[in-house]
């Protein structure tokens, strides 16, 4: 296993995490669980502490996950493990703090090394947690007290200011988003947070990041002759300033794939390789969908919000381009199914509530206004079906 200084932290992060977010029994916290389902998320946390994983990380909203870490975890050499748990901010911070105590009741740790404000997507969330008096001042004060070693946020926000005045506010230690091959837009994020020394985890690569444990024949074709797992490990982790993947694994061979990037990241011999791989992809994506609409499609995008019907048209053309692309249908069918009922963890709606409706004056900075509207339609033909609805509440 290779390490990375995680931020200003200062703990020494393997560059894979496992994230506890879909071994668990149920997305129930209070459903019994297998003698079956335990062994297997045992078998996953050992199989992990044998690779030099030592960071495991969790979230109150993850159903069972936190009680069934909490039969494993305290039995390990608690000097020798990192342990994260997540829970979101409310409006009253005292059952904020609430839900904390019950993380630690069902971990049954004495202490927590990271500790995160989960899921400031929107302004409102934002707002709850950094007030005076609010959900951070809380955490902050846990620290204080050495419940928490350090504080941190997660976000599943996209090109928001949310996620940057989050970062910007410069009380906490470290952040948890989305930033991969095929969704690179929180760049702002990441410079914010270099420049100020935040810890860095990358939220699911391998689901989130284009259902890379099911890619499509296209998508495995242009990364080899690594897999599209692989690949995209390397490309994130090629910055030093991305410190961690979180690997949400079902079972103890899912890291295997992601060992292979160890090797190549230790020689660093890996670059021209991961360079080549994305101009390929990136001359794919020219091909199938024009150089003009490639390079400039995102831009000048306006917010769901400012959409008749509240469309995520940025999501929805990002999809859009991903399928078209490089055959990865099944994944946009996933995500593009989820709005309209992934709340504010994936806000706006699908493009069947425009209606007709004229977009003249939302897109008006766009360079591909025209073109747009047709686009939304033939997207939504190909990539709509039955409503996802997003796992776990929190």
């Amino acid at each position: 296993m290779l390490y990375r200084r995680f931020g200003r932290t200062d703990l020494q992060m393997p560059v894979l995490t496992c994230g506890g977010m879909r071994f668990q029994q149920s997305w129930k916290d209070a459903d019994p669980v297998s003698f079956a389902n335990q062994r297997n998320l045992e078998a996953c946390v050992e199989r992990a502490v044998a690779l030099g994983i030592n960071h495991f990380e969790t979230a109150r909203g993850y159903g069972t996950s936190e009680a069934q870490l909490g039969r494993i975890l305290p039995k390990l050499p608690r000097e020798k493990i990192l342990v994260q748990t997540k829970v979101g901010p409310e409006a009253e911070p005292k059952k904020f703090l609430e839900n904390f105590e019950r993380s630690m009741e069902l971990l049954k740790l004495e202490h927590l090394d990271l500790f995160a404000l989960h899921g400031i997507n929107t302004e409102e969330r934002l707002q709850w947690s950094v007030r005076p008096g609010g959900c951070l001042d809380a955490a902050l004060d846990l620290k204080r007290r050495g419940r928490v070693r350090s504080v941190g946020f997660s976000s599943h926000a996209v090109r928001s200011p949310v996620l940057v005045n989050a970062i910007r506010d410069g009380r906490f230690d470290f952040v948890n988003l989305h930033w991969y091959y095929v969704n690179p837009f929180n760049e702002p994020a990441l410079v914010a947070a270099r420049e100020r020394d935040l810890g860095v985890l990358i939220i699911s690569p391998n689901d989130k990041g284009g259902m890379l444990y099911k890619p499509s024949p296209k998508l495995v074709r242009l990364t080899a002759p690594l897999s599209p797992m692989t690949f995209n490990d390397l490309w994130c982790l090629a910055r030093p300033d991305v410190h961690t993947l979180s690997l949400g694994v079902m079972a103890p061979a899912d890291f295997d794939e992601h060992l292979k990037a160890l090797p190549c990241l230790e020689s660093g011999e890996y670059r021209e390789l991961v360079a080549t791989i994305e101009r390929d992809l990136r001359e794919q994506y020219e091909r199938a969908l024009g150089r003009d609409w490639a390079q400039t499609w995102h831009v000048g995008l306006p917010e769901w919000q400012a959409v008749p019907g509240q469309v995520n048209v940025f999501e929805t053309l990002r999809l859009y381009g991903l399928a078209k692309a490089f055959d990865m249908v099944e994944y946009g069918k996933m995500r593009y199914n989820l709005l309209g009922n992934g709340d504010h963890w994936f806000p706006g709606y699908r493009a069947d509530r425009l209606d007709g409706q004229d977009l003249s004056a939302c897109l008006k900075d766009s360079p591909h206004a025209p073109r747009i509207p047709k686009i939304l339609a033939e997207a939504h033909a190909l990539l709509s079906g039955d409503p996802v609805k997003r796992l776990g509440s929190h």
